[in-house]
Order: structure tokens, then C-alpha cells, then sequence
């Protein structure tokens, strides 16, 4: 009997994604658990089990297509069907759920065994208190999805309709909508070649639009004189390293940042236009923005303020590798309350950072450089001094913060930069 595998639900809010490798063959001989596809979506790389132990019949995709949750990817012959309990492993999808009629109901109505539901949606049903045997699956093959929890918190037993657009509080719907107009034949110019928008540059350029669209951004620019901070890290690197760790800049900034919002909360905030409310988290979970090959991909830091500089080095060492190999899970790619871009890597000076929605603030850094700097000396008077200077810049949220936010929050940040000892010993 021939089996049909369908992709599976892969995470929250996660509806499409691209082929990236074919990992078996027709004639192919698999076990429950080996690993048939690579499919890359708008947030991660994900790795997809089989589902079946059984022999590959028929390949219905090839790298570089798009495929939608749902949508069937291989048939199976003589494929024997197992039990799903899926775990959360580094890179790996849920696999795909046998039909709903592979979990008999009980007396109460109720199925038993376990409910098909890939792990993110397990984790939302028990943040919610949803027994999700009562919850009815609107996924392939009888899966309960994500919404289907959302639905049944708030709506009982009724699916989830999807939500409206949000709207921005004070604005004003235009009388007339402006539409893109079509591009024009490049090709009759001269030669072009067309590159695929794939998954990352497609997520990062709907986030980015999305922020620039809902956030009035205002950007306050100065420069922080990091001499002693660069001889206190070539100091200490060594030590680090040895520890399996990489001490950055970076590193600094999270502890300044996470100290910065302890006395600042409302940049540890995100406004509900819907509610009318700003929502301050008392969590510290700040996101770096890494650069991959495929683009920009920001990983995030859990808890900084509970964390000392040895571990902060060691595990953002360890999340940008995994970022740059596509390995992050999706977990490690949520949640954060802040953002720091640090440019200074590849030599960029100063810039304007573009909000991470539905966050209220960013931190820029630039390339720290050695500038002649005008001093008050109590022997000399005036002088002149060559000093390490690094541009930075935060763009805040006009929403929630005004300018006069902005200045506080970075003279505290810079003002830890700058003394790293002070730095140390304020550390929350």
C-alpha cells in the first residue's frame, strides 16, 4: 500500500519552504527516523525524518522548489506506518502525523495515545493549559497545528480564524492605495541574470518592511572612547579563548545593554496597538545580528543579566557558529527583547540600524578607530591625544521613547564602555 508524506507543520507561523537537498532515492530502502529532506524556511534549516519504514516510490520535488505545509513530497510503498512522538533535536522538523484515524477515541470521546503535534505546538498547548485531545486538528493527516491551540484558548472548541491586520494606533486609512508598478524588460538593455529571492533574503525583506511601515524611527548617534575596554579584552582574550570562548566587543555591549535596561524598562518593551498597552518584559534576552551567507540572521542570548562575561563569551561564540552552518533551531532564534548590530567586523562606521519588530529600540557599533581627541589634562590643560573611538548609534521606537529616552539610555551604555572596571563591578 502505497503511503503519501506530506510536509508537516515545521513551527509556529511557519506555511512554506524551500528544497534544499533530496536526501533519498526512488528504490530506496528507509527506517522510521532517516532523514529524507533539507528544507529551509523564512527562520532556520530543518532536516525532516521519515515518518514510514519502507521503500521510496515516488520523489515529487527537487531542490529549489517552494512547497507548502501540506503539500505532498514523496509516496511510499509498503510503508509501515509508526507511532509519532516527535522530538525536538538541532535542526530537526517534527515528523509527519499518521491520519487521525490512527488514534482511536476513548469512551469519553476523547483520542487516545499520543496526539499528533510537532514540538513547538506541545510547548504553546502547555503554555496555555490546553489539553490538546480536545483541541479538533485542522493539520495534514489529522496534526494539530499551532493555531488550532490559539483557537481553542480563546475561542473554546471553535478554529482559529485568521487575524486582521493590527491597527496602528492614529493612523488613518488612505483614500487611495498607491500599487507597484510592473518592472520594465531589463533584458532589452543588455544581459541580466535572475537570482532566486531565497528564503532568508525573502523573511528578512517582509521584517524590514514591516518595522519600517509600523515603527517612526529616531536615531541618536555619538562615539565612545573604548581604549581602556580594547586593553582590557587584549588582556583577557587569551584566558577566554582557552575557555572556548571569542571576547568581542560584542560581548561588553550585552552586559552594558542589559544593565541600560534594567534602569530603563521601557526599552525592554513592545507596544500592543491593538490593547492600547506597552508590554515591558522583565526578561533579558537580546539578540545579535550575525551575518551568514545568506544573509542576516539574529540568534538570541537568553538571560544576560544572569550571565558573566566568560559564559556570555563562550555561548555567543558557539551561537554564531551554529548560525553560520544554518544548525540554530527555531527556539534559539525567538523571544529576544533588544537587538545589537555590531558593523566594527567589517569596518563600518557609523549607521542607522532598522528595528527588529516588535522590539522598541536597537543598538548599533561601528569600527572602533585611532583619532586625535582633545583632553582636559591637569598638567597640560587642553591636550591632544590619540585615542580608540568607536561610533555607536541606537534607534528607538518614537512610539514608546523620545530623544531624551534615547541620550539617558546611551550615556549609561557608553559610559560602562568606557570604564571597564566600573563595567565590572555594576554588572547585574
Amino acid at each position: 500500500m502505497a503511503r503519501s508524506f506530506k510536509l508537516p507543520d515545521l513551527g509556529e507561523g511557519i506555511h512554506e519552504g524551500e528544497v534544499l537537498a533530496v536526501l533519498v532515492a526512488v528504490g530506496q530502502e528507509v527506517n522510521e527516523g532517516d532523514l529524507i529532506l533539507e528544507v529551509e524556511t523564512d527562520k532556520a534549516a530543518v532536516e525532516i525524518p521519515s515518518p514510514y519504514t519502507g521503500t521510496v516510490q515516488e520523489i515529487l520535488v527537487k531542490p529549489g522548489d517552494r512547497v507548502k505545509v501540506g503539500e505532498v513530497l514523496m509516496r511510499f510503498s509498503n510503508g509501515e506506518a509508526v507511532e509519532p512522538v516527535p522530538t525536538e533535536k538541532s535542526r530537526a522538523a517534527p515528523a509527519a502525523a499518521p491520519a487521525a484515524a490512527a488514534v482511536p477515541p476513548s469512551e469519553t470521546g476523547r483520542p487516545e495515545g499520543p496526539v499528533p503535534a510537532s514540538p513547538a505546538t506541545r510547548r504553546l498547548a502547555r503554555e496555555l493549559g490546553v489539553d490538546l485531545r480536545q483541541v479538533t486538528p485542522s493539520g495534514p493527516g489529522g496534526v494539530v497545528t499551532a493555531e488550532d491551540v490559539r483557537g481553542f484558548a480563546e475561542k473554546g472548541d471553535r478554529i482559529a480564524e485568521v487575524p486582521a491586520a493590527t491597527p496602528v494606533v492614529g493612523a488613518e486609512t488612505p483614500s487611495r492605495v498607491v500599487s507597484v508598478p510592473p518592472l520594465s524588460d531589463f533584458a532589452k538593455w543588455g544581459s541580466v541574470a535572475r537570482v532566486p529571492f531565497r528564503s532568508i533574503r525573502r523573511a528578512t525583506a517582509k521584517q524590514m518592511t514591516l518595522a519600517w511601515s509600523q515603527i517612526p524611527h529616531v536615531t541618536s548617534q555619538d562615539v565612545v572612547d573604548i581604549t581602556q575596554l580594547e586593553a582590557f579584552r587584549q588582556k583577557h582574550k587569551a584566558e577566554i579563548e582557552a575557555q572556548g570562548g571569542r571576547l568581542t566587543l560584542t560581548i561588553f555591549a550585552l552586559k552594558a545593554v542589559a544593565t541600560a535596561l534594567k534602569t530603563y524598562p521601557h526599552f525592554n518593551a513592545t507596544l500592543d496597538t491593538a490593547a492600547e498597552e506597552i508590554i515591558i518584559k522583565n526578561y533579558y534576552h537580546i539578540g545579535v545580528a550575525v551575518n551568514t551567507d545568506e544573509g542576516l540572521i539574529v540568534p538570541v542570548v537568553r538571560d544576560v543579566d544572569r550571565k558573566s562575561i566568560k559564559e556570555l563569551a563562550v555561548e555567543l561564540k558557539e551561537l554564531v557558529q551554529k548560525t553560520r552552518a544554518r544548525k540554530t533551531t527555531l527556539e534559539e532564534l525567538q523571544g529576544g527583547t533588544f537587538t545589537i548590530t555590531n558593523a566594527g567586523a567589517m569596518g563600518g562606521g557609523h549607521f542607522a540600524p532598522i528595528i527588529n519588530y516588535p522590539e522598541v529600540a536597537i543598538l548599533g557599533m561601528g569600527q572602533g578607530r585611532w583619532q586625535p581627541v582633545v583632553r582636559d589634562s591637569e598638567a597640560n590643560g587642553r591636550e591632544i591625544v590619540a585615542r580608540l573611538m568607536m561610533p555607536i548609534v541606537l534607534c528607538i521606537d518614537h512610539r514608546v521613547l523620545d530623544g531624551a529616552d534615547a541620550i539617558r539610555f546611551l550615556r549609561m551604555v557608553i559610559d560602562a564602555l568606557e570604564d571597564p572596571d566600573e563595567l565590572l563591578m555594576t554588572m547585574v
